[in-house]
């Protein structure tokens, strides 16, 4: 099984005596792209703030590298390489000039490993310009390299793909991807962006109003909410039509919208065997539409923002 790089457990902070954060509770392993995902204002940064040490927590536990960070908080903070909000740059200085600045500041860092960093952000060609030059993107993965120069266990991103085009913002996927999939680095990464975190991350966290509601694997989260087909059927077979689709071993759940329509939630590489059913039983189909279940699905869902049809049917039906 894989090290266990960060362990967060009941943290918890009050701003006066207003809590913000309640019991948060989470692991981050090596070699994952771990998502914290939530809306503004849900308590992301102010959880980051805790992990790096610039906000003081109120209860809990933070331990990187099985470190505690409130009692060792030097040998712990060492292993965490992060960026919160933007980068700090010299902008009228070189990539390069930036780096090594940063490497004097935290000693032991080698020229060698300052060309092996620069090599591994793809940054050869632009790193003797001066920072002012570089696009966001670049900025971005100068500030990542800085944050990888002393070989931290865990990469923390908050909102990393800010202000990126969705060019810059496919290039840091990949680039973060390949942190995690070659260098076995744990990256932890927050943001709002639903379609990014289904895509970039191997788990993720959902928090609501200072709450994780939910963790796990991006894929596991999703299954829970399998895709869902709208099937048109004539109102005298509507009865049967649902009989015949609970039986079947792909649908995990049927309901009635209406007179002529019902829907499934099932396996959607599976409808045709569905059809096929219910024709053998005998009933018509007139009409087949399928919904591929997305990450905003579960999240609004999960978060009680999918509208009181979720609620009242206790999952992700949507009419």
């Amino acid at each position: 099984m894989a090290e266990t790089v960060l362990s967060v457990k009941g943290l918890q902070k009050a701003i006066g005596k207003k809590p913000i954060i309640h019991n948060i509770t989470f692991d981050v392993f090596a070699g994952e792209v771990f998502g914290f995902l939530g809306p503004n204002g849900a308590g992301k940064t102010t959880t980051i703030r805790m992990l790096v040490g610039l906000a003081k927590a109120d209860g809990g536990d933070i331990r990187i590298g099985g470190i505690s960070l409130q009692e060792q908080f030097p040998q712990a903070i060492a292993q965490v390489g992060c960026i919160v909000e933007n980068p700090e740059l010299y902008k009228f200085l070189t990539g390069r000039e930036n780096l090594e600045q940063f490497a004097r500041m935290s000693g032991g860092i080698t020229p060698e490993r300052i060309e092996e960093i620069v090599r591994f952000v793809d940054l050869e060609r632009a790193i003797d310009d001066k920072v002012k030059t570089y696009s966001l993107g670049m900025r971005q993965r100068l500030g990542i390299a800085q944050a990888l120069l002393h070989r931290p266990k865990i990469l923390i991103l908050d909102e990393p793909t800010n202000g990126l085009d969705p060019a810059g913002i496919r290039e840091l996927r990949q680039f973060i991807r390949k942190l995690a999939e070659e260098e076995g680095l744990a990256v932890f990464i927050s943001s709002h962006l639903l379609s990014e975190i289904e895509m970039m991350c191997d788990r993720v966290a959902i928090i609501s109003q200072g709450k994780v509601i939910s963790v796990g694997l991006v894929k596991e989260l999703m299954a829970q909410f399998a895709d869902q087909v709208d099937w048109t059927i004539p109102s005298s077979h509507i009865q049967k039509a649902e009989e015949v689709l609970r039986k079947l071993p792909a649908v995990t759940d049927v309901w009635v919208v209406s007179e002529e329509r019902l829907k499934s939630r099932m396996d959607i590489e599976r409808v045709s065997e569905a059809n096929q059913a219910l024709v053998n039983g005998g009933i018509p189909v007139m009409g087949i539409a399928t919904k591929t279940v997305t990450l905003e699905d579960l999240f609004l869902t999960l978060t009680g923002g999918g509208g009181s049809h979720g609620a009242e049917h206790g999952g992700a039906r949507t009419e």
